[in-house]
């Protein structure tokens, strides 16, 4: 029986794909083997022992302390492109909030009064100082071209927009969804210095904070409107501020409201709604159930970030060990060894490592004792080992 502790509210659709009869799942539990998690910060919280794995059911894992569960041996999933849709569409209402004005002409029309008669007049009135501009013709420039991003590039297509992306580290997978009528930026600076529209899908790290600052705002056209639908700290928001109020930019969108934002009368803040849909929230708990139980059965390792991927269908009648450690030379030899002295017979191995982590998993014609498992364990640089019913 595997123990999963949840530290969120888990979308039920997810939890189902856990079976009861091998699945204990609850809020509070001791000696969990996974955990599951959606906005919870995990970075002060003791890390139990028995813990194998966590599935972020979203696509970020900043409140992950992922140094610690490197350390420890312990494998990270999230559900990357299962909220996609849901932050692709929020991105284009976005960008017609942007650039029609629609919030400030809202609560124009919100603060009316007086008789219907009276109301209509002062509608006739105001509505010339909201008058916008359509999307078709605009470029927009789209900054990470990973699941969310290529969804947002092929509609912007799809409505007759022009799209510049820029992603040094697209997948061959993300370049053969992407529209071939997307132009490749070779830098951020190429991209901004072209574009009407600008949108954000990279993770915070330090090379992505603030990608847009004061410096790089002088060289973007004027009018300008500038989206983060991504993360908060993307953005040098003051200098957007700056720039709005000398007329260099047009509007800002973003997801991530501030007492520096929220009474701009040219920004759009919203309580960071990306991803919350009912059907990203129930992908999200699908996808990362899934991974998890795959995992935990099977040893199997699928969209980890910290693990590489490692898929090695079960072999009939065979034991599977899974031994995580260090990327150092001679691991894998030494494991073997130890396999081999314990007259253990290797039907099949798969090996990967990804930065500091490598990963084995092996198939052997004998059940492994607990004592193997430790003598694998003592070896320097091993992290954590487990045998796989």
């Amino acid at each position: 029986m595997y123990k999963i502790l949840t530290l969120n509210n888990i979308a039920l659709a997810g939890l189902e794909r856990l079976p009861r009869d091998h699945y204990e799942v609850a809020s509070e539990i001791q000696h969990p083997d996974a955990i599951l998690v959606r906005s919870f910060k995990m970075h002060e919280m003791s890390i139990p022992e028995t813990l194998k794995a966590v599935g972020r059911a979203g696509a970020g894992v900043n409140n992950i302390p992922l140094d610690k569960m490197n350390e420890r041996g312990i494998a990270v999933f999230n559900a990357p492109g299962a909220n996609a849709n849901a932050v692709k569409e929020l991105v284009i209402a976005g960008m017609l909030m942007g650039c029609r004005n629609i919030g400030q002409a809202w609560d124009f029309s919100r603060q009316l009064s007086g008789s219907d008669e009276q109301i209509h007049k002062l509608t006739e009135e105001g509505k010339k100082q909201f008058g916008g501009f359509e999307l078709p013709g605009r470029t927009l420039g789209v900054v990470g071209l990973g699941a969310i991003g290529v969804k947002v590039a092929n509609v912007a297509v799809a409505l007759g927009m022009k799209v510049i992306g820029f992603d040094p580290g697209i997948t061959v997978r993300g370049a053969w969804q992407l529209d071939a009528s997307v132009r490749q930026a070779g830098s951020i600076d190429e991209l901004l210095s072209q574009v009407d529209f600008v949108t954000f899908h990279v993770p915070l790290i330090d090379a992505t904070r603030h990608i847009i600052n004061a410096e790089r705002l002088k060289f973007m056209k004027d009018k300008v409107i500038i989206l983060n639908f991504a993360r908060d700290g993307i953005v040098d928001d003051q200098a957007v501020v700056e720039a709005i109020d000398a007329g260099k930019v047009y509007s800002y969108v973003c997801d991530f409201p501030s007492n520096r934002l929220k009474d701009h009368p040219r920004v759009i803040t919203l309580p960071h709604l990306g991803a919350s849909t009912i059907e990203a929230e129930e992908n999200c708990a699908i996808m990362v159930a899934e991974q998890l139980r795959d995992y935990l059965e099977n040893g199997n390792v699928v969209n980890s970030v910290n693990f590489p991927e490692v898929v090695m269908p079960r072999t009939e009648g065979a034991y599977r060990v899974a031994v995580v450690n260090s990327n150092v030379p001679n691991m894998l030899g030494q494991i073997s060894t130890d396999l081999a002295h314990a007259g253990l017979n290797i039907i099949d191995m798969l090996n990967k490592s990804r930065g500091e982590i490598a990963y084995t998993l092996v198939d052997v014609d004998k059940p492994v004792p607990q004592a193997m498992l430790d003598e694998i364990l003592a070896i320097d640089g091993v992290l954590a080992v487990r045998a796989i019913d």
